[in-house]
């Protein structure tokens, strides 16, 4: 797996290494604030994000964790108006830095979205379009890349008799793990997930969450769920977010049965949000 450290001379140029601990945490995030404009969205949150673990992110609408998410791997660069202050750190780098190279950390940080966005192509080219970009040519190395990428989604063997019919082709939870293969094809370290299963019917929402579950074994998943319930069965670790603040950060299982926050407590027991 290439890294955005070993990808240095295309990521950034002179950003000083600041090291951080490579075996427990993939992210550390330093006083973070994201502004639309002048309305301040995200408040000076720090957090770690731990390595090959699942973290959700939980709150009512409008409370930032959408907006925080995106801020990992730049996303946000694409609303005019929005910037960043303070630092994520991802292999000793700042990767808020202005010379940071965005499409390398896309390729590491990946993202999945809350309604399935298949290309309209084959499931087989809608893996290997990006990588073909990227300068892999050679049809036995794509046919490698798609029948592991499809594995690994589990998908492999609901589709591989098909995969030149279109993605539209798919059922909608099909197309989710399609659209998380395509994201596993580009090799990153982490994964973003932007409630990926709010639009899927309980049988796909069930077998996504299976697959994000199974995937933490090589990769580190930032997830953001309104389903509590969801939170609970899959995450290890849960942060509760309120009008741009971290209200708590915790192991899944304490914030969900003994939070030491009272409005973390309140959300929970579903009082307000």
């Amino acid at each position: 797996m290439v890294t955005a450290l070993k990808e240095r001379t295309t990521m950034e140029a002179t950003v000083p290494v600041q090291q951080i601990n490579r075996q427990e945490n993939i992210l550390s995030i330093n006083n973070l604030e994201i502004f639309y404009g002048e309305n301040r969205a995200v408040n000076g949150i720090s957090m770690e994000i731990e390595k090959n673990a699942v973290t959700a992110l939980i709150g009512p609408s409008g409370c930032g964790k959408s907006t925080f998410l995106r801020s990992i791997n730049r996303m946000n660069d694409l609303i005019p108006g929005a910037f960043a202050k303070g630092e994520i750190i991802y292999e000793g780098l700042n990767i808020l830095a202005e010379n940071i190279n965005v499409v390398a950390l896309r390729k590491e940080i990946g993202m999945v979205f809350q309604r399935p966005n298949p290309f309209p192509k084959s499931i087989y080219e809608n893996i290997t379009h990006a990588l073909k970009f990227a300068g892999i040519k050679k049809k036995s190395q794509l046919d490698e890349i798609v029948e592991e990428s499809l594995r690994k989604a589990a998908l492999w063997d609901e589709v591989k008799d098909r995969l030149e019919k279109s993605a539209f082709s798919l059922s909608g939870g099909q197309q989710q793990r399609l659209c998380i293969a395509r994201t596993i094809a580009m090799k990153p370290t982490v994964i973003l997930l932007d409630e990926p299963s709010s639009a899927l019917d309980p049988i796909s929402n069930a077998k996504v969450e299976d697959l994000i579950v199974d995937l933490k074994k090589d990769y580190s998943i930032i997830i953001v769920t309104h389903n509590m319930q969801q939170a609970s069965r899959i995450s290890d670790k849960t942060a509760f977010f309120l009008n741009g603040d971290l209200i708590e950060y915790d192991h899944t299982e304490k914030i969900f049965t003994n939070p030491s926050v009272q409005k973390t407590e309140e959300y929970i027991s579903g009082r307000f949000g």
